[in-house]
């Protein structure tokens, strides 16, 4: 009975944790490094965000546009940042997909976390300095990843297209949309 009831809980946790992470399956498309924006991020270099940084790939890894609207009652205003960049590293069985804009100072961006063919985005504190993982809680409005193929391994290439839209303390609506690619760490 005691084992019954415990496996009862357990899977009540698991349900409320699914429900506030927003699980949702990602699409599969092949012809994702055929797209024109993936074969262009191949012709420029990477962004070198701070001067002290190891660029990790010699080209582009990620075009990527994220429009912030913020209100506060009194002033409202919209800012744009397109200077992002991505990576992508294996821990344990989930895939963590950085699209981000750290400059040393602070920081800007998702986590994408990617498992049995479903995927969730963690919100990157502004607030977080170079080496530091903060997250902070959103409403997700819409989301929607497309990566080209289902499963990966470590060293492999990953070409993806994230559209996410989310409220952040009711202020902040954001919305991140683009390209990336990278090589699996």
């Amino acid at each position: 009975m005691r084992l019954f009831l415990f496996f009862i809980i357990l899977s009540l946790i698991a349900l409320s944790c699914q429900e506030n992470r927003n699980f949702e399956n990602f699409i599969v498309d092949q012809n994702l490094p055929s797209k024109d924006t993936i074969k262009l991020l191949s012709k420029y270099p990477e962004l070198k965000l701070f001067n002290s940084e190891i660029l990790q790939s010699p080209t582009r890894t990620a075009y990527i546009t994220q429009t912030a609207h913020y209100t506060d009652g009194y002033q409202s205003g919209t800012f744009l940042f397109e200077d992002y960049k991505c990576k992508a590293k294996y821990q344990y069985d989930t895939l963590n997909i950085w699209l981000d804009n750290n400059n040393g100072y602070f920081g800007n961006g998702i986590l994408i976390k990617v498992f049995n063919d479903q995927f969730y985005v963690k919100n990157i504190d502004p607030k977080t300095l170079k080496n530091e993982e903060k997250f902070i809680k959103a409403k997700v409005f819409s989301q929607k990843l497309v990566l080209n193929k289902d499963k990966f391994n470590k060293n492999d290439s990953i070409y993806g297209f994230i559209d996410y839209k989310c409220s952040i303390d009711s202020l902040v609506n954001k919305h991140i949309k683009g390209y990336f690619k990278t090589i699996i760490k």
